[in-house]
């Protein structure tokens, strides 16, 4: 939900999140390899008795490579993918948990297959080309609409109504409730892990808020801090996204900044303005075709929803469930939604 790329290689936006590791079917293997170069992603995981059996079940079909990326929408999406190219069309799959800024070259190369979501605000220049080129093949739209923002709890909005524009924002003694020791007179304002793309100290200056940016580290500690400050009804406003099963967990509402407009981002320092919203896509290598056309196919046919997403993820983000095992149960539960994308 949720991005990894460093705020200074940015023109756009994009989204992060933390993932859920898993493997499809019983013939899935999974190759984690997190953090990874361009050459180690281009390097097979070493064989499994699993990936073995799998490989002789499917006669002469190939081995597809799914990228997982670093949250847990991108794990369910690539679990689900994985169980019905293994199950139904008889591939075996290497879930390859990969870093993103090295995915599109891999992608390009041919050394992964495809990756199930991208958010396109995250998508700079020097992996555009790849898409412009037509080495990576843009798919198509997953179904899922993405939205990274500024959040806080619903209890929040109702001790300060202001607060439902940003513009409450403004006032200092509303900053005040947010503050800590750290950030004095000042709201703090709770984000991530650093190496996120973000651009919440721009909009603050910017839009001349009295809050400061104070970064947690990782997104497992904005939940952690986020999960205490709910049991205690204190405020916190944060950067967030959704769909993410916390949205849901915390009855955390999205504040609208103003309204998002491309200009607004061209210059990163400059930024003023709202999050746009992400038509998520999916891509593929072109050489996938190929490969197999009938795979290549299948995932351009894949589609999910926002709903799909949310109703799946608090099952791995929450109650801790393996994504291979979710996606497993939706698919016995979804026949028909999925047999569509096989015909």
């Amino acid at each position: 939900m949720r991005r990894t790329r460093a705020f200074a290689s940015l023109l756009a936006i994009s989204l992060f999140a933390a993932a859920c590791g898993s493997s499809g079917s019983g013939s899935d293997t999974t190759s984690d390899t997190t953090p990874v170069t361009e050459a180690a992603a281009a390097e097979e995981a070493p064989a499994t008795e699993a990936s073995t059996e799998a490989a002789v079940e499917s006669g002469d079909k190939p081995t597809i490579k799914l990228v997982e990326n670093a949250w847990t929408a991108s794990a369910i999406n690539t679990a689900i993918a994985s169980e019905l190219i293994t199950s139904q069309l008889g591939n075996p799959v290497e879930i390859v948990k990969i870093d993103e800024n090295t995915m599109f070259a891999g992608l390009a190369a041919g050394d992964v297959d495809a990756v199930l979501e991208i958010w396109p605000s995250g998508v700079v220049a020097d992996e555009q080309k790849y898409l412009d080129d037509g080495s990576v093949s843009n798919d198509g739209p997953l179904g899922v609409i993405g939205k990274i923002g500024w959040f806080t709890p619903d209890y929040v909005l109702a001790e300060y109504p202001t607060l439902k524009s940003w513009e409450g924002l403004k006032d200092p003694a509303v900053a005040k409730a947010f503050a800590t020791a750290e950030t004095g007179d000042k709201g703090r304002f709770l984000g991530t892990d650093p190496s996120y793309s973000q651009y919440d100290e721009p909009i603050i200056k910017n839009l001349a808020l009295p809050f400061e940016v104070k970064y947690s580290g990782s997104e497992a500690a904005t939940v952690a801090e986020l999960d205490s400050k709910v049991a205690a009804k204190e405020p916190v406003l944060m950067y967030w996204w959704t769909p993410t099963a916390a949205v849901g967990k915390y009855n955390l509402k999205n504040i609208p900044l103003p309204a998002h407009n491309e200009a607004c981002y061209a210059d990163p320092t400059k930024a003023d303005c709202d999050y746009p919203e992400d038509v998520l896509f999916k891509a593929s290598s072109a050489k996938l075709a190929t490969k197999d056309a009938k795979v290549a196919a299948f995932l351009k046919k894949f589609q999910l929803s926002n709903e799909i997403q949310l109703a799946l993820l608090p099952s791995v983000e929450i109650d801790k469930q393996p994504a291979a095992d979710v996606a497993k149960k939706w698919i016995a539960e979804n026949e028909a939604v999925w047999k569509a994308w096989l015909g």
